[in-house]
């Protein structure tokens, strides 16, 4: 890890009021905390708009099970990618709907086009991929 570098910021008196408030509502102990993690996540943004860069991601899908030949089609559509799936976690919701979670790993460009794939599966009531990083080149 590199040294630690001071600096300054300017903001007028109600963007920091907000960002004063942002700050204790998630529980921040310091502006600096906070402005690393806003930093932070500008960067796996970046990691991600570049497609041959590995990275992570979590896909969530929420379906109903009862939907004509639905999970079979999302099964087949994830072995046809087994190569960038790490992990799966199925949930019954209730009766009809499940939950599905999916940990992705891989360039983001096939991580992105077997979300949307899964996504727009014709049935699929919500899907959601959350972008993560492998980690390695933030520090």
């Amino acid at each position: 890890m590199g040294q630690t570098i001071r600096f300054g910021v300017s903001l007028n008196s109600e963007l920091l009021e907000k960002f004063d408030a942002l700050c204790d509502e998630k529980s921040y102990q310091t502006r600096s905390e906070a402005i690393r993690d806003l930093i932070r996540g500008v960067l796996v943004q970046k990691e991600w708009e570049q497609s041959d860069i590995e990275v992570a991601g979590v896909l969530t899908l929420v379906y109903d099970h009862h939907t004509s030949d639905l999970a079979q089609r999302l099964i087949e559509t994830q072995h046809e990618q087994h190569d960038v799936i790490l992990s799966t976690m199925h949930v019954h919701l209730d009766h009809h709907n499940c939950l599905e979670a999916l940990v992705l790993k891989g360039p983001g460009e096939a991580v992105q086009r077997l979300s949307q794939k899964l996504i727009s599966t014709r049935g699929v009531k919500f899907g959601k991929l959350a972008l993560a990083t492998t980690g390695q080149d933030i520090v």
